[in-house]
């Protein structure tokens, strides 16, 4: 059996490997966009106007500027998502939780998937028990694919 590793190791390094994924996923997303031609979603920005209104945190900005800035802060959601997600892997690997490569890209999927829906769900952006299966493949493939390029890449960095 394998000596347990620093958690800030496994942090780092869940992290990393959750940066590759968020990669995997984005370019499978707009691989996805490029080829049937369907927009952006807009429920990162969505998601950001009712934290800011929830909070009462304002997003700055004129006309022209702050539409922009809530477009790069829903972006920024889905790679904080992304990364949190890996680093939350790759703690729990440091603290000796070894699944299989199956098994881990399965809970690296899962745990995306409620870190990006979960939020918009909870504040009612999105309900995805309305959801066609076309919706559910627009959003579980580039997801699965953040799970299999994180857990490759996790078990990589951190062998057993």
């Amino acid at each position: 059996m394998r000596r347990n590793r620093s958690p800030f190791l496994g942090l780092a390094l869940g992290a990393a490997a959750g940066a590759a994924g968020t990669t995997a996923l984005n370019a499978v997303t707009y691989a996805d966009m490029a080829l049937r031609g369907r927009p952006a979603s807009s429920t990162p920005e969505t998601t950001v106007e009712k934290l800011s209104g929830l909070t009462h945190i304002p997003v700055p900005g004129d006309d022209g500027t702050r539409p922009h800035r809530v477009s790069a802060l829903g972006a920024l959601t889905g790679i904080a998502a992304g990364v949190g997600a890996g680093a939350a892997l790759g703690t729990l690997r440091a603290a000796g939780w070894r699944p299989g490569t199956a098994a881990l890209g399965m809970a690296a999927t899962l745990t995306v998937l409620v870190a990006s829906n979960g939020p918009m769900t909870v504040l009612r952006v999105t309900d995805p028990r309305t959801w066609s299966a076309g919706d559910w493949v627009s959003d579980v493939v580039p997801h699965a694919a953040y799970g299999a390029v994180t857990a490759w890449l996790l078990e990589r960095l951190d062998p057993a």
